[in-house]
Order: structure tokens, then sequence, then C-alpha cells
């Protein structure tokens, strides 16, 4: 029997392909998704690794709690800290750090690095300002020694052209400065090495932009010889100022390993999917492939029963030819894996802007058995179920070609089944709706999936049916072709299930993104009235000073600055958001349901959104007592109550109230209305009249909905990129079903040949055939798709995107189709050519 399976292998090379390259792109992606993940993951660590190879033990201020009752932000380290820390035994050397958000401008005056990765820090000279910082290699030039002298790192200095002697744009919060390049320096930071950019100021400037003068965020220690991180590490926390903990350095790096390895674990989780859908829909590819290679070999096997093979012999026999693809494929699609891991990598790093850290490509020996299993497992279940149908077909009926159709008692039942499928599925996901629960969401979703599934082929019949008289056209070629489409209900259902799972997901998640683009552009636009929102490129604070430079320019003639503070209001955490109550309704557009804006201006009254005054049991002239963020008292009394959306939410009170109790003073945003209205010439005006900083974004109503939707756009493509393996293996299923098709129909085509239908005439069947069958698994995807959008939808308005309403993008959705037509077409060209091609009385001799 092991003989016979093999040997069936080798004898339907040609039938068998279809089946191995949709195993093998299924297999392809899992194996691509591990190697890369795991590739990035070891390289992120070893750089972490290096990163920390010189701090043997950090003093970090702690983080603190969301519950905690200080509503101060925890004070940073000193000098006195860091002496005291320097003297201690066992200490080599202590390095003072300060960190934080630094832009650069490149020659063309945009952002360089990427947003979060755009950093600055101190080179600490020692206390004397004599010493050289270990960390920071200068590769050219000097490091940096008064306020207007920076430092670049060398792949920021490669990839923006600046060397030593140029002068650089520079902004922390807003403000531009012209600091001068004195040195390039070399390091080892995961950021940089991943695009980002470090820029390096002396000591007390840095200190002074990204602290406080004479504080620093992080203190780090090397230890003398002979003194473990633990003994200077216990050393340590006797001196520890209040708020402030020891780490050792192992740890540190083992906590950004897991920090990285969990980032890396949740696109790994999605790629994942996606492998596990292309091979959910290659199922049905080698589920089809099987039952046909099984029915045209009949015969065969029931001569092998009456010679003496049992049941279980006939059923080995096909699952073994189906291990043995399995193998093949997957082994090919591990191959196939670490060249795609190869090419994601070296495009994250072109998209990325930057290069990924330096690391070898990363095949563990958990990825070659999961790859190998995963393929031979599938291709076996996926045979299973036409084996055991080749070994309970009776011998003599088999070898008298006498075909038991499906019985009518198993066709009921598979109705029926999948009726309750379809229902319950389809119940749970109303129900889901009515009481937001996802988990219930998406397990309705499968059920429905699978129920649809089922019915397909009692779906089969009328839908194509429906295509009649546009078939009609073509006259006998397509008469044909609606009766081979409708001939074998399950085969052309499984062929046309492949590419309606594909579509499914297609539309359903361009329907939900349709719909939150739709909501958060109404919000995000419907609420200002400003015609500029003023902002940082990584939306931290702005300073002040940005709104004064604002209001300085004639063409401005209301703005208002957004800051926001904690407070603690009915022993509860609160935030409370300031606003210029002056002219805070000349630029936003809220819904009060009671009062006004009117007295918030200088005075102790706030507005505050309907829901949090249900909460709290407040209406307009309610009066609240607040402690603010320096533990003073006050209260506050409700002048509005107003529908509070995801932009403007809360309570609202002037700032000339808020500030003085804020620990640090900056600014969200600034809203802006000018004299001439949004333009692109006023936005101009507004970008030189702060520096054309990098750092700082001033946008319109259109910039921020083309922001949301250039978001939305991306992670959409990706989609689509990922999706499109699926689509690829429904192709080959198509292909394969009409490859088979035109094989068992041989006599048939023959006959057909003879009696006067030409070859152009049997291509045009064969196409219409291949036409009609993926039209049919395209509308059911498109269909399921907006169902599962809308009700997905549902869910997110429930959650609490009012705003949020179905946008069916018609003109997506016909492009669906189209690609469903074009599936068709493509999928044809090779089966109808063959089938043209025939020698019709070699055709009519075919058994």
């Amino acid at each position: 029997m092991l003989r016979t399976a093999l040997r069936n292998v080798l004898a339907h090379k040609g039938r068998l392909l279809m089946t191995v390259l949709a195993v093998m792109l299924g297999v392809a992606f899992v194996a691509g998704t591990l190697v890369f993940t795991s590739t990035i993951q070891s390289a992120y660590q070893k750089s972490s690794e290096e990163g920390f190879s010189h701090v043997d033990v950090a003093i970090q201020p702690v983080e603190r709690k969301s519950d905690d009752e200080n509503l101060k932000p925890v004070d940073n380290l000193n000098q006195q800290t860091l002496d005291k820390a320097a003297a201690l035994p066992g200490t080599e050397s202590a390095i003072g750090i300060v960190s934080g958000f630094t832009g650069i401008a490149k020659k063309d005056g945009s952002l360089a690095g990427g947003g979060w990765g755009t950093m600055g820090a101190n080179y600490y000279a020692g206390k004397d300002g004599k010493s050289e910082d270990s960390r920071y290699p200068m590769k050219q030039g000097r490091p940096p020694q008064s306020a207007n002298e920076i430092a670049l790192d060398a792949k920021t200095a490669d990839r923006t052209g600046y060397k030593v002697g140029d002068t650089v744009p520079v902004s922390v919060d807003g403000p531009v400065r012209q600091q001068k390049v004195v040195g390039v320096f070399t390091t080892d930071d995961g950021s940089v090495q991943a695009g980002g950019t470090l820029v390096l100021f002396d000591n007390a400037t840095a200190q002074k932009l990204l602290a406080d003068p004479g504080e620093y965020t992080e203190i780090q220690l090397a230890a003398a010889s002979g003194t473990s991180q633990a003994q200077l590490k216990a050393a340590a926390e006797k001196l520890l100022p209040p708020e402030a903990e020891a780490v050792t350095g192992q740890k540190l790096a083992d906590d950004q390993s897991k920090q990285i390895e969990k980032q890396t674990s949740g696109m790994q989780t999605a790629m994942l999917a996606f492998a596990g859908i292309a091979l959910f829909v290659g199922i049905f590819i080698i589920a089809n492939t099987f039952t046909m290679l099984v029915a045209q070999r009949t015969k065969e096997l029931a001569l092998m029963r009456a010679v003496g093979a049992t049941r279980r012999q006939v059923t080995r026999s096909v699952l073994l030819e189906a291990f043995s693809v399995g193998a093949v494929a997957s082994a090919a699609g591990l191959a196939a894996g670490i060249g795609i891991a190869v090419g994601l990598r070296s495009l994250m790093s072109s998209v990325g802007g930057g290069d990924m850290p330096e690391g070898p490509l990363v095949v563990s020996p958990n990825t070659i058995v999961t790859t190998l299993i995963v393929g031979v497992v599938v291709t076996v279940l996926a045979a299973w179920l036409p084996a055991r149908r080749a070994a309970r077909i009776p011998p003599v009926a088999a070898m008298g070609s006498v075909h038991a159709p499906a019985t009518t008692r198993s066709l009921v039942l598979r109705n029926t089944i999948g009726s309750l499928f379809a229902g319950g599925g389809a119940a749970l996901v109303l129900g889901a709706i009515s009481s937001d629960d996802t988990k219930m969401m998406g397990l309705g979703a499968a059920l429905l999936l699978i129920g649809v599934f089922v019915l397909t082929p009692l779906l089969s019949r009328p839908m194509i049916a429906a295509a009649a008289p546009v078939l009609k056209l073509f006259k006998v070629s397509g008469k044909l072709a609606r009766l081979n489409a409708v001939r074998t209900p399950r085969r052309t259902a499984a062929t046309a299930s492949a590419l309606m799972i594909g579509l499914t997901l297609i539309t359903g998640m361009t329907v939900i993104a349709g719909g939150i683009q739709h909501a958060i552009d109404k919000m995000a636009t419907g609420s200002l009235k400003a015609d500029y929102a003023v902002s940082m490129a990584n939306f931290s604070q702005l300073s002040p000073d940005v709104k004064k430079k604002l209001d300085a320019m004639d063409e401005v003639t209301a703005s208002s600055a957004f800051r926001t503070a904690p407070a603690r209001i009915d022993g509860e955490k609160e935030s409370l958001s300031g606003v210029d109550g002056s002219n805070v309704a000349d630029l936003t557009s809220l819904e009060f349901t009671e009062g006004s804006w009117a007295g918030v201006s200088g005075g102790k009254k706030a507005v505050v959104d309907t829901d949090m005054a249900e909460d709290h049991g407040w209406k307009v002239g309610s009066t609240f007592k607040v402690t603010y963020q320096d533990g003073q008292q006050g209260a506050l009394t409700v002048a509005g109550l107003y529908k509070g959306n995801q932009v403007i939410k809360g309570i609202q009170l002037d700032n000339k109230t808020l500030t003085p109790h804020m620990a640090k003073v900056g600014d969200l945003q600034v809203m802006v209305k000018t004299s001439g209205g949004a333009s692109d010439a006023m936005k101009e005006k507004l970008e030189k009249g702060l520096g054309n900083n990098p750092v700082v974004t001033v946008q319109d109503k259109e910039d921020i909905s083309e922001g949301i939707a250039q978001m939305i756009s991306i992670l959409l493509n990706i989609l689509y990129g990922l999706l499109a393996m699926a689509v690829i293996v429904a192709v080959l299923g198509v292909v394969n079903t009409l490859a088979m098709s035109v094989f068992e129909r041989s006599q048939e085509i023959g006959m057909l040949r003879a009696i006067g239908l030409d070859r152009r005439g049997v291509k045009r069947m064969v196409r219409l055939e291949s036409l009609v069958i993926s039209l049919f698994g395209g509308v059911l995807g498109i269909g399921l798709g907006v169902f599962f959008g809308w009700a997905a939808g549902e869910l997110i308005a429930g959650a609490g995107l009012d705003t949020y309403s179905l946008v069916l993008p018609w003109g997506r959705m016909g492009v669906f189709l189209l690609l469903a037509a074009a599936v068709g077409v493509v999928a044809a060209l090779w089966p109808a050519r063959r089938a043209a091609k025939m020698d019709m009385l070699s055709a009519i001799k075919a058994e």
C-alpha cells in the first residue's frame, strides 16, 4: 500500500501541483512570520544588552501608580544623590543621565527620525566638566560645551548630511534653537539603530531643556572590580531619596528584552492569524483535489478492495499520499518563508527610514518543527474525509462505475446543520450588539461563517441561476457553463468558499475602517470652529511660548491653549482641562444641553460633559470641591453641561484658574482662528512665524481629516497585503477545480467538439464557468463582509464612539467584485486552453 501511494503521487504530479502551491504559500507565511519575529527579537535584545553593558546599577525615580493619592509628578534625582552614589564603596564611576524628546530638522525642513525615536540627552563630562562620557565616543569633533552646541549620532549625520561646523534647527518643546554641530559620536542605542535620532547637549543645557537645573532623570553606576551588581545595588539602596529605586543593569536588560518580546509577539500573533486564514482557505483546495483524485481512481480502489485490501488500508493509502504532498509542500514553504523573512526585514528598514539593529537571521529548531508539522497536519486532515469516502465505496458498485450521488438524507442533514449554525451565529451576533460582548460577537461570526459555508451548495443553484439571463447572451457556451457550475454543487461550493472567506474579511475590515474614519473625522472637525490646531509632532506638551508667538501675529484673531492636570474630586482621580474662557466659544462647537461657556472666563466656574455630570449628580449651578495638583483645595461651580466626545470631554475651566496649580505648565495644543480663514498661504505664514519648526505641526480641518484617513489607509493596505495571500490561494483553488473538471469531462468535451462546438466555444464555456463560480464566491463574501462590518460597527458605537455610522464603500466593494471576476478570468486561462486543445477522437474514447 505504501508503494501504491507513492506511485499515485508520482503519477499525478500535474494534478497535485496546485495543492502543493496552496500548502506551500500558507506554510511560507507561518515560517516567514516565525523567522522574522525571532530575528528582530534577537537583534533588539542583543542591542539592548549592549546598551546596558556599561550599567551595573541604575537609580531611577519610581513611577507613580494610578491610585496614588499624591497628584504631583515624581521628583527627579539631584546632584547630591549623584555625589553620594559616586562615593559609594564598590562604585567605579557614576553618571547622571538626562533625556527627553528632541527633534532636529533635515535640510529640507522636515523632522529627522521618527517622532518618538527623536531623543536628546546630556554629555556627562564629570563634576569638573573635564572627563569623557564613555557612552558616546566621539568619531569626529568634540563634545558640546556650551548652550549653543550639540553633537549628533553618526547614523543621523549620515542620513541628514550634517557635518561638524553646520548649524542645525533643534526643538525640544516648541521654540526653535539654532545649534552648531561640534561633534559626531557613535552609539549602540537601539532607537538610533532603528532609524531614530540622538542629540547631545552639554550637561547644564540638557538639564535646563529636558528636566530642571541641577536635576537628572537617572543615575547609572558602574561597579568596581570585585563588586557584583547585587552588592552595589544593596549599597545604593541605603542612600535612595524618597520615591526612587535601585535596579541592576541585568534587570534593566531583562525587562527591556521582555518588553521587546511582548511588542513583537502582538505582531507575530496578527501575522500568524493571516497565515492561518491562508491555510484554512487551502484546506478547501486540498479536500477538493483529493476528492477528485479519489473519484478518478474509483475502479482502481475497488480492484484493490476486491483483491483483499481493507477499508483501513485504502484510507491509509490516500492519507499517505496526502502526507507525502504535505511534507514536500512544507519543506518548500520553509525555504520560501526564510526568503519572506529576509524581505520583511529589508522592507521594515526601508519603510522605517532606518536600519534594524544588526544580527543574524534566526531559524530556530522550533520554527522548523512547527512549520513542517503545520503543513503536514493541515494536508492530512483535509484529505481525511475524501479518504473515508473512498474506503466506503462498495467494490462491485465502483468497478461497475456506478457513482452514488449524495442521498436526500445526507443533503437534508447538511442543510439542517448549516441552517442551525448560520441561524445560531446570526442570533449571537445580534445579541452581542445589545450586550456589548466582543467574545460573543467573535463566536457568532465564526458560527455564521461556518453555517454559510455548509449551506453554500444549497445557495449555489439559485444564485448561479440568477446569472442565466446574462449567460444566455453567450448562447450554447453560456448555457453549458451554467449547467457545469451547478453539476457538482459541493465542489463548486468548496471552490467559491475559498474566495468567499478572503473577501468577507477584506470587505468587513473596509466597512469598519470607513465607519471609524468618518466618526473620528466628524468628531475632530465637527467640534472645532478654529481654523488651525497647533501641536507637537509626537503629541507631547508645547511650551507656552508657542501661544505667545501666535498671539503676537497680526493674522491671529483668537487662540486658546488646551492644558490638562490631574485633580481629585469626591475622592477619585480626575483630569481637569484648561481653556481660555474668554474666546473658547469662538474656537469650539460643543452641543450644550444646559448653560454655556458664560462665566468660565477668569472665574471659578466650569463646564462639564453630561456623562460626568450624571455620574456625580451635578446640574447647572452645582458646586463641587476640587483638590488640585499642588494639593490646594478649591470649589468650582457648573456653568454648563455639554455632550462630550473623544476630542473634548470632562471638566473644562479657565487656564487662569488651573495654571497656578500645575507642577509644570505645558499645552497639549493651541486652537487658532485667523483673519483670513484657513488657506495654504495662511498656514505658511503661521509656520514661518513659528520658525518653520520641525517638531510643531500646524493643521487645518482638512489636514486633520487627511491625517486620520492616511493612518487608516496605511493599516488597511497592510491588511490587504496580508489577506492577498488568501486570495492567491483561492485563485489556485479555482484553477485546480477547473483543471480537474476538464479532465473528468474529457469525453463530454470531445462529443461537443464532434457535434460542432469549436475551440473558441470550448474556451468560452470554461471561462464562463470559472467566472460564475468566482462571482458567486465574491457576492457571498461581500455580503457577509458588509454584515460583519455593520455588526462590529454597532459594537464600536456602543463602546463610546457615538459619531460612528455605517459607511458603505461602494467604490471599493465594486473593486472587490471586479477582483473576484478577475480571479475567475485568470484562473480559467490554463484549463480553458487545455480543454480547447483536446483531440476530439482521443477524448471521446477516454474513460
